[in-house]
């Protein structure tokens, strides 16, 4: 049977749902530069300390929390992350020798991340080039009034969003830069 071709239609390209075209080349712009900026930091931490963002993150915050501790489940809090992805994060690390693991006294179950002297050098050792990282992919493009505004911005945007697993970092954390975890050299 030789009759006409298969009918081809094209399929309509779907409209965004409630966004003006102003906003939605806001949010696709979002989301494209957070994501290589994402991927920007990845590549910089895996080349000069062997390890993810996520990771970096981990230690960072182990290096402000007093002692250099924190009760496993406040630490996945303050990553938002979930207790199983921060129980596996938390083996890799102690396999590199950067965290350790510790039981609460009097409490069967209570365990404590703890940053050893080791991460404590690797984290200072990675912070210059996180931070210059940074820097390159976000704030030398932007001028000083920009900066103000893209703080503000993320602050209003944060402080509408429930957290995805527990509660969020304090609000200073934000403020405070990559740089804090490098003090105690």
């Amino acid at each position: 049977m030789n009759g006409p071709g298969p009918m081809t239609t094209s399929a309509p390209t779907p409209e965004p749902c409630g966004l003006s075209a102003e906003e939605e080349h806001a949010w696709r712009s979002y989301t494209a530069s957070t994501q290589l900026v994402s991927y920007a930091l990845d590549r910089r931490l895996q080349r000069d300390a062997g390890m993810s963002h996520l990771y970096y993150h981990l230690l960072l915050i182990l290096s402000e929390a007093p002692g250099r501790r924190l009760r496993m489940g406040e630490l996945a809090q303050r990553l938002n992350i979930t207790r199983t992805r921060l129980s596996h994060a938390v083996s890799r690390l102690e396999e590199q020798g950067w965290v350790a693991r510790e039981t609460v006294a009097d409490e069967l179950r209570g365990r404590l991340a703890v940053l050893t002297d080791d991460g404590v050098r690797t984290i200072a050792d990675a912070a210059p080039g996180y931070t210059a990282q940074i820097r390159a992919a976000v704030f030398d493009r932007l001028t000083p009034e920009q900066v103000t505004s893209l703080a503000e911005i993320f602050d209003i945007i944060g402080q509408g969003l429930p957290p995805a697993h527990g509660s969020h970092p304090p609000a200073d954390l934000a403020r405070r830069g990559p740089e804090v975890g490098t003090r105690d050299r």
